[in-house]
């Protein structure tokens, strides 16, 4: 049954199998382990983020294409609900309005980018979707009129997603499990991991089905490929496709927990970076990566900064050390850990762990 769940695609190493279920696992309880919103922000956008990087992972990791108009696809998505809930009002119609057209756009976008740019070498498609991206930034930014300008759009999600919904309260307050209140807070973010769920396990039926074989021959050799009487062109511009496709509902899932959208929120290239040093981390090819990547990179982003405050009590009035574990160092040590992880798993660590594993086989 799990194996046909994961679509054959098992993790082939117990320490990967571990940390996938720990991960799942922290996420499924994160509201009742970790109290405060922060915490419940962090595993919010952790559960995102596993789904973009996966949806990049299609492009980067199984198809071999070097795309920096992801985070477009991501904003339109979350723009699309933003625009749509403004206009409609906050109801399932502007959320499902805004979702389909979100949808709509950004598959003809990325048909159009893939059939008029695939055709190219890598380094000139990397360039021409980095261009369209930014334009698109520009674009976003300048129509305040429509999206908000450089301040965004804050809209109001439907009823059972907004924060102050509570659907099981009675004469003594909100229904409680386990101390937290059932409201709107918690059925967003379980609707968010349901989502993410299952548009996960539709990516790993991909990469695993006929299709998706054969977008890893084209990474290793599209001469070949095209040899063997595949139509690489098409193939990659249907990879192009889908990954946008599941990039525009990642939008769409932090737009309703956000309940805002900006332009830094979801088209700045830092983010874009980020899914790159998330795909490099967890391991290009595997999906799986996009998971345990996702989680510690998050962490990282959002904790590293309180670790240093506890390491800069500790190191006070020691002249170098004091500056070092500084908190407004964070960046530099994220950067630190970055090289060592890169050093030490070259192949991500999915890629490392499955390696060990195969090792100790007879």
């Amino acid at each position: 049954m799990m194996s046909r769940l994961l679509s054959h695609d098992l993790p082939r190493s117990r320490w990967l199998a571990l940390a996938l279920v720990v991960v799942a696992l922290a996420l499924l309880l994160a509201p009742f382990l970790f109290p405060g919103a922060k915490a419940l922000s962090v595993a919010a956008k952790a559960l995102v983020f596993i789904l973009l990087v996966a949806s990049f992972d299609l492009l980067l990791g199984y198809t071999g294409i070097v795309s920096f108009a992801h985070t477009m696809f991501f904003g339109i998505g979350a723009y699309g609900v933003a625009i749509g809930s403004t206009a409609l009002g906050p109801g399932w119609a502007g959320v499902g309005a805004g979702t389909a057209a979100a949808l709509a756009i950004s598959l003809l976008l990325s048909l159009l980018i893939g059939l008029f740019s695939l055709r190219v070498k890598a380094i000139f498609f990397a360039m021409i979707t980095l261009a369209v991206a930014s334009a698109f930034q520009t674009l976003a930014s300048q129509l305040s009129d429509f999206t908000g300008g450089e301040d965004g759009l804050s809209f109001k999600v439907p009823q059972w997603l907004s924060p102050g919904f509570a659907p099981f309260a009675g004469p003594d307050g909100p229904l409680e499990i386990l101390g937290r209140a059932v409201d709107g807070r918690l059925i967003t973010y379980y609707g968010l991991y349901v989502a993410v769920l299952v548009l996960f396990l539709a990516l790993l039926r991909i990469v695993n089905s006929p299709f998706g074989r054969v977008l890893q021959a084209i990474r290793e050799n599209d001469f070949r490929a095209e040899a063997l009487g595949y139509r690489t062109v098409v193939y990659r511009t249907w990879s192009n496709v889908l990954s946008a496709l599941f990039a525009c509902l990642a939008g769409v899932l932090l737009a309703l927990w956000l309940r805002y959208v900006g332009p830094d929120t979801t088209l700045s290239f830092e983010i874009m970076l980020d899914i790159l040093l998330i795909v490099v981390i967890g391991g290009m090819g595997t999906l799986y990566g996009a998971v345990v990547g996702a989680a510690l990179f998050v962490l990282a982003q959002n904790y590293l900064q309180d670790l240093l405050k506890l390491g800069a009590g500790a190191f006070e009035g020691v002249p170098v050390l004091s500056q070092l574990v500084s908190p407004d160092r964070w960046l530099l040590w994220l950067g630190l850990l970055f090289v060592l992880s890169v050093y030490h798993f070259p192949s991500g660590i999915v890629g490392r762990l499955r390696a060990m594993a195969l090792e100790r086989r007879p």
